[in-house]
């Protein structure tokens, strides 16, 4: 099937060797975000502006999940360092379903967003992850662990849509579907 990269990477990131200086936990969570990038990298490779910002079939288009990719993990952390969301992530997180940024754009984002996020993984990791902390305007419980490890639950669960997306995307484009 068309739809398929034509080359996977040699080795995951979890098995690299890479962040051997950090916690197991925050390790783990660095890794799930190197994977993020390359699989959206590359499962987004070849579509164009106006396929991302579509809506195949009904479905939410790559646009909105590269954004809340982006963002999401901003807000997560910052929950994760035991603080409130401010006043540009509540506007950024309204904007997620509009725009008309390009790919590369939407790529650059989630690269530079990642990039902030590994710092501040690599700041938590050592701590205790027991720690309470608390999240949204309900302040619903969770521990710094559980933020951390939901940075990488939730960015694989999104990575998983813009994976079904793109295949979709390619299989409408290219024909290649059972009609």
């Amino acid at each position: 099937m068309s739809t398929s990269p034509a080359q996977a990477p040699a080795t995951e990131p979890w098995l690299s060797g890479s962040y051997a200086e950090v916690p197991a936990a925050g390790r783990a969570v660095l890794h799930a975000l190197d994977l993020a990038f390359e699989d959206i990298r590359k499962w987004v490779a070849g579509l164009t502006d106006a396929e991302i910002h579509s809506q195949p079939l009904g479905l939410t288009a790559v646009a909105f999940h590269l954004r809340h990719i982006a963002r999401s993990a901003d807000r997560i952390l910052t929950y994760a360092e035991g603080g409130e969301l401010t006043a540009g992530q509540l506007v950024a997180f309204k904007s997620e379903h509009t725009g008309a940024e390009p790919l590369a754009a939407l790529l650059d984002e989630v690269r530079s967003a990642f990039a902030a996020a590994a710092g501040r993984i690599r700041a938590l990791a050592a701590a205790n992850l027991e720690a309470p902390r608390a999240v949204g305007r309900k302040r619903l419980p969770t521990s710094l662990g559980g933020a951390l490890i939901h940075v990488a639950d939730h960015t694989q669960r999104h990575v998983g849509q813009v994976v079904t997306t793109a295949k979709l995307l390619k299989s409408l484009r290219d024909g290649d579907y059972l009609a």
